[in-house]
Formats: C-alpha cells, sequence, structure tokens
C-alpha cells in the first residue's frame, strides 16, 4: 500500500463487512471511497480522519472530479496548515449512503445486480462511524491521533469516541451538535417532500431512466442553503439588490440577486449530487441523537479519556453556540478534557468552510498540544 504522497491519494476499497446497521440491517461488501494525504508513521500513531458534512466528499483537499474546484476544506488541510501532511496522516472518507464511492443507493445491490435505490438500508451516524472504522482497520490504524469535523462531519467526530473510546485520543468538534432539533429536523423535511414530490423520482427507481428528479433535488439544496448563512451575511451580499435590471418584472423570475444566488445553488447541486442520496443521509442526521443512544444522559458518551475542542459560531443559527454548550456542560459532568470557543463571524453556519483565521489558530493549537 502507497498511503504515502502528500498531495492525497484517492482510492475505493471494497470490504466484505458484514456491517450490522442500527436500524436492524446487515450490509455486505461495502465500498468506501476515501483519500489519504502525508504518511503513516512508524507505530501508527499519526492518523488523523476527517469526518465531511452532509453533501461534502472525501476530496477535502484535493481537485474535486466533477466540478474541478478545490477541495472544500483547502484552508485547514494543507503543507503549513493545522492539519499538515508533513506531520499527520489524514484520510477523509466518503460517509456510508453517499453518492462518490462509498456504498449508497446508487451503488450496485449484488443480490439483484442493479441499483438500490429505496432497497439500501436505513443508515445513522453511527453506522457511518463503523464504517469509517472498518476502513481504519483495513489500513492498519487501531488508534486516531484525532477526529476533525464540522456540521455533520462534528455529528461523526462526537460519535467515534462515544462509540470506539480506545481508538481516539483527541475530537474535534466544529458548528455541530450532539441531536437534530425539531426545527433541523422540519427544514430537512422540506427537501425530502421537494425531492419525493417530483415526477422524476419515481419512489427512487430513476437510475435506468438516466432522468434524475434534479428539480426536486435543487428545491431541496435551497431550502438548505439559507439555513447556512445568515441574515446579516444575506443582507450585506445581497440585500434587496436587483438581478441584471433596473425595474421589477412584476412576474416571477428571478427579480433579486439572491433569487437567481440560490436557484444557481440549487441547479449546480445536482451535477455532482444523487437525489436518493440527499434523502438517505437527510434522515440519518435527524436520527442522531448521542444522548439517546447512551442512556438517554449525554454525559454517559463521553468517558473515553478523550480531550474535545468545541468552536461555534455567533451567527449560526443552525447548530447555535447553545447547542455546543450543552456538549460541554456534559463533558465538565463526565469529568472529560474540553476546551471551547465561540467564534464571530458573518457567515452562518458556512463558516466553518470559509477563511476563519481564528478557527485554523484553535484547531493548530489544540492539535499540537497533543502532540507535545
Amino acid at each position: 500500500m502507497s498511503e504515502d504522497s502528500r498531495f492525497g491519494l484517492a482510492r475505493t476499497v471494497r470490504l466484505p463487512g458484514p456491517l450490522k446497521l442500527d436500524g436492524g440491517g446487515v450490509l455486505a461488501p461495502v465500498d468506501i471511497a476515501y483519500e489519504t494525504y502525508g504518511a503513516l508513521n512508524a507505530d501508527a500513531s499519526n492518523a488523523i480522519l476527517i469526518c465531511h458534512a452532509l453533501t461534502g466528499d472525501q476530496h477535502v483537499a484535493s481537485v474535486h472530479p466533477v466540478t474541478g474546484k478545490p477541495g472544500w476544506w483547502v484552508r485547514m488541510v494543507g503543507p503549513g496548515k493545522p492539519i499538515d501532511p508533513e506531520r499527520h496522516f489524514i484520510v477523509c472518507a466518503n460517509v456510508l449512503g453517499s453518492c462518490m464511492g462509498s456504498s449508497g443507493p446508487a451503488s450496485t445491490d449484488p443480490k439483484q445486480g442493479a441499483p438500490y435505490a429505496m432497497r439500501f438500508p436505513i443508515v445513522t451516524i453511527r453506522d457511518m462511524v463503523r464504517a469509517q472504522a472498518l476502513l481504519l482497520d483495513h489500513l492498519g490504524i487501531r488508534r486516531l491521533r484525532a477526529v476533525v469535523g464540522g456540521s455533520m462531519g462534528g455529528m461523526q467526530a462526537l460519535s467515534w469516541p462515544a462509540t470506539f473510546p480506545e481508538r481516539v485520543e483527541a475530537a474535534v468538534v466544529i458548528a455541530s451538535t450532539a441531536r437534530h432539533s425539531a426545527q433541523n429536523i422540519a427544514f430537512h423535511e422540506v427537501g425530502r417532500q421537494a425531492i419525493m414530490a417530483d415526477p422524476k423520482w419515481r419512489s427512487g427507481a430513476y437510475y435506468d431512466a438516466g432522468d434524475p428528479p434534479t428539480a426536486g433535488l435543487a428545491v431541496a439544496r435551497m431550502a438548505a442553503h439559507i439555513t447556512y448563512l445568515s441574515e446579516a451575511g444575506l443582507t450585506e451580499k445581497f440585500g434587496r439588490r436587483l438581478q441584471k435590471r433596473t425595474a421589477k418584472s412584476f412576474g416571477f423570475d428571478a427579480d433579486f440577486q439572491v433569487e437567481s444566488y440560490l436557484r444557481h445553488q440549487g441547479l449546480s447541486f445536482t451535477d455532482r449530487f444523487d437525489a436518493n442520496s440527499y434523502l438517505y443521509i437527510t434522515r440519518a442526521m435527524d436520527y442522531f441523537d448521542l444522548a439517546e443512544e447512551h442512556g438517554g444522559h449525554l454525559a454517559n458518551a463521553f468517558k473515553g479519556g478523550a480531550r474535545f475542542c468545541l468552536i461555534s459560531f455567533d451567527t449560526d443559527w443552525l447548530y447555535p453556540t447553545a447547542e455546543s454548550r450543552a456538549i460541554v456542560h456534559a463533558l465538565n459532568a463526565a469529568g472529560a478534557r474540553a476546551s471551547f470557543v465561540e467564534l464571530s463571524s458573518p457567515f452562518g453556519h458556512d463558516a466553518f468552510l470559509l477563511d476563519v483565521p481564528e478557527m485554523n489558530r484553535v484547531v493548530d493549537g489544540f492539535l499540537r498540544a497533543g502532540e507535545r
């Protein structure tokens, strides 16, 4: 195995499984698409797992093969950056249920010889973590120096030490939560209904037709994208400015810049994402409740001795600072080592993906403190 490139190696591995799922099903075999950066040291002690968000993928610091854009976290990952291939062996895997190479509804069902579609089993955040553990076993990594993630990636970063306490030294949880709220679930349900109301969805069996439900998926993306931004950020960027016109059309074209922006976000998303995967992953997020998994007490999830770093943003109303504080209180109750900071940013929830130098400094300091 030659996972020794500073600049990233993309791979897909088929693991025999079986992977037992929280919903009672079993998945076998299990395909996992992943990228690595850097080299694993002699005692396999320098591995960092990066967990991606809902619409992210394994291309964390390399050019995306579909869009041609830079990796989604090039501000955080790279030479001289907080997560550095000169110091760390970096792994990022496409989550179970997604559409960038890991097993998901678009994958071929070996029993049917056709895409799973809605026959694919429902998965949870914890199932995603178990699949990542299978990958780490394959790579010869028994213990992680750190697991790092934002948003849904932060849910995985929380679930890792709760599920495999002996395998995690530290966790960095950014702009995330320990459970989905009623409001979070409500926004996701709007998106799912938009997809399933598209006649081209065909109850999920649209793969052979080659005509996916792009209209429904675009609307789902538009609704979700609003939650990633802040009101102040939207006002500053767009306000009520008109889009390439001097007067209102008195019709239903995209009169306003913000309308045009959301339509573009929705349509461009359909070029790289699968509608059924969107259904499955949003459901996994809605089912996430770490306290429920541990007898109803969140503190019970944090008794493995890992260090934690939590970061929130003051304009994030999707996973507001109160959610991070609740996690910190549970960590304190469990006697876990934890640091927490709320950062100021105009970018809302999306701040964890954007240029926030203070976030980089916090993550860098936390990781270096564990390397001394």
